[in-house]
């Protein structure tokens, strides 16, 4: 057996909730008499063992706990009952920065982190060349953190935090500070941990992140573990809680699966909708509801790059009209447009509407693109008798998704590459 470096035993955390600020007053005051307060388990009960040299990829919606949970292994936060035990120095990319003083010097503040993490001073002038070439802010080494922006605190920090010898590296989204040189300087730095078999507590929103870093995975779902096993699995399984499947149900599944034309069946409610998408026309349609479908015709909160996805959308004929164009398009989150399709590229002649027909407009394809986040636009447009283009509506950034892929992609898109190689 591996050694155990983090054991964790029926660990609880429990927060008190007022409904009045008042009463968190009263209750301070007289503790032994007025109890107004009502308790939030953030953590219920959770036990986990993590072995050495472990990639744990932490899975959960909003709230499921996960950050709650780094905090207390790494002493932020104390629990309210249960143990904790941690065999080795922790370093962590929570909140980076908290142990900085802001009147001080970055280089001092080199060694005050160095001091809070336990190094002695030998350990820290050893360490203090390699934290300022990872940090690489120039100058601003030898002014007051103060003055530094939040992209040179960032990375001040981020070096301070890596570059300390851990044992257990604990990560949660701040893999991503910095411009694109640093960001690759953090991710080389990840995988020298994963080749010196250090262990890693991995929390993302990114699956793709999970997928290619991780050993094993656990889910959390309003502070219980629900999942413990293998990253793809885990993965599979995140995904239908995403779009509010229940995973221990497959006949839900099923049934949710097959039923995808009724039109009493609301798509977009399975998926992280635009709460604010740019919308205009001249509502001679109304773009209702959409979605997207893996392979099994079952909702995906993810797209795999290399399998089919169908998106589809259901469209409400206002006014009577003529061979409507039908398009959809695929950007990242800067707005930037990396794929998208329409009905007049394909010269599809899509028929005569009247008022009050409704329609159903299915776009079935792989979409090899990298991974990463984007967002799903749709669209009914016209070209009229001047050649003027008419929109009947556009609903851009209707709905959020992820990219996902099981093998690295160079770029913007998987080429789908047959390489050979011989000798000559």
């Amino acid at each position: 057996m591996s050694e155990t470096v983090i054991k964790i035993t029926e660990l609880v955390k429990e927060y008190k909730m007022y409904a009045r600020k008042k009463d968190r007053l009263l209750e301070a005051i007289f503790p032994n008499f007025i109890h107004k307060h009502g308790t939030f388990k953030a953590m219920n009960e959770l036990n986990l063992e993590v072995k050495k040299g472990e990639v744990l990829g932490i899975l959960g919606k909003n709230g499921a706990g996960k950050s709650t949970l780094l905090k207390m292994i790494t002493g932020v936060v104390v629990p309210t009952s249960g143990s904790i035990e941690v065999n080795g120095k922790v370093s962590s990319l929570l909140e980076l920065g908290t142990a900085f003083n802001m009147d001080l010097t970055g280089l001092e503040n080199i060694y005050q982190h160095g001091q809070v993490m336990g190094l002695t001073n030998e350990q820290i002038e050893a360490k203090k060349q390699e934290i300022i070439d990872f940090a690489d802010i120039g100058d601003h080494l030898f002014q007051p953190v103060k003055t530094y922006s939040s992209g040179m605190f960032a990375r001040l920090a981020f070096a301070c935090a890596i570059n300390v010898e851990p044992d257990v590296l604990i990560v949660d989204e701040v893999l991503s500070v910095g411009d694109m040189a640093f960001q690759l300087k953090c991710f080389k730095k990840f995988e020298q941990f994963k080749k010196e078999g250090k262990t890693i507590l991995f929390v993302t929103h990114s699956i793709s992140d999970v997928l290619k870093n991780c050993t094993r995975t656990i889910i959390l779902e309003n502070g219980r573990k629900i999942f413990d096993g293998d990253v793809k699995t885990g993965v599979d399984k995140y995904k239908k809680i995403m779009v509010g499947l229940d995973i221990d149900s497959e006949i839900k599944e099923e049934e949710n699966a097959s039923n995808f034309q009724e039109q009493s069946q609301v798509w977009k409610e399975h998926f992280e909708t635009n709460s604010e998408p740019l919308v205009y026309g001249t509502s001679a349609v109304d773009i209702y509801d959409y979605g997207i479908f893996d392979k099994d015709d079952k909702y995906a909160v993810a797209i795999n790059n290399n399998e089919v996805t169908t998106i589809r959308m259901k469209l409400k004929i206002n006014e009577d009209i003529e061979d409507p164009i039908f398009a959809m398009t695929i950007k990242d989150i800067k707005g930037v447009e990396y794929c998208g399709t329409n009905t007049i590229i394909y010269k599809m002649a899509t028929g005569n509407y009247r008022k009050g027909d409704q329609v159903m407009v299915e776009f079935k394809q792989v979409i090899p693109i990298a991974p990463g986040r984007y967002t799903l636009s749709f669209g009914c447009t016209k070209y009229n008798a001047m050649g003027e283009l008419d929109v009947y509506q556009r609903k851009y950034d209707a709905i959020f998704t992820e990219v996902i892929a099981y093998r690295e992609c160079i770029a913007l898109c998987d080429l789908e590459s047959e390489i050979t190689y011989h000798k000559i």
